[in-house]
């Protein structure tokens, strides 16, 4: 396909187009002749992973790591994966100082109550430590129960997605993991809020008509 056919199937404007191209986070096309070339659907997907990750608040560097470990995930795709999600917001100051030796103790101490392997280099450990932590600071820490409920409604989660992650392409696997995590997360937010309503909705009106003579 020609590019203004790419522009017309991406949603990308031209200049955008050609602004990637430069940038090296869109692969050449195929030179047709001095000024043209030719583009293909591989085109069309990597502009829609760009133009994806972009919306969810990726800046352009993350998104170029994110593209630079699709191209080339090295040995370990287990690696790939953690380096990958780790480019995904939200962002935190990477020079916590540690406590008493330990980096991140409220995330260590609910992990391994979960029965999970606690590993301190993955960045979710660092966002779910300090997430912990404003839970505290604001007078609603973590209750086991509320942990134990969550870990178990959000492993049942995270099995359905690792099941369906494509496993025959390294390349499908990191692009699958990092959409899934960037564009699923605001859909599990908004089903949550919306239980939310339905739930407080259905209370609410229960013990109004039972206050009603």
């Amino acid at each position: 396909m020609r590019v203004s056919e790419l522009v017309a199937r991406s949603g990308i404007p031209l200049p955008t187009v050609k602004y990637y191209l430069r940038e090296g986070l869109l692969m050449p096309g195929e030179s047709t002749s001095a000024t043209q070339a030719r583009y293909s659907e591989e085109h069309v997907r990597r502009l829609g992973l760009v133009k994806a990750l972009a919306g969810a608040g990726l800046p352009l560097p993350r998104i170029r790591e994110v593209l630079r470990l699709i191209d080339n995930p090295g040995d370990s795709l287990f690696e790939a994966l953690g380096q990958a999600i780790g480019q995904l917001p939200p962002y935190l100051d990477s020079a916590d100082p540690a406590i008493e030796g330990e980096p991140f103790p409220r995330a260590r101490a609910a992990i391994e109550k979960l029965g999970q392997v606690y590993d301190p280099r993955h960045v979710a450990v660092r966002q779910f430590d300090r997430a912990l932590e404003a839970l505290e600071e604001a007078g609603v820490p973590m209750t086991d129960e509320r942990l134990e409920a969550y870990g178990k409604l959000v492993r049942g989660i995270a099995e359905i997605e690792i099941g369906q992650m494509p496993t025959d392409s390294s390349a499908d696997a990191i692009r699958y993991a990092v959409l899934g995590t960037a564009i699923y997360e605001p859909v599990i937010a908004a089903m949550r809020r919306l239980a939310h309503q339905d739930i407080a909705q259905k209370r609410l009106q229960n013990s109004e008509e039972q206050d009603q003579p």
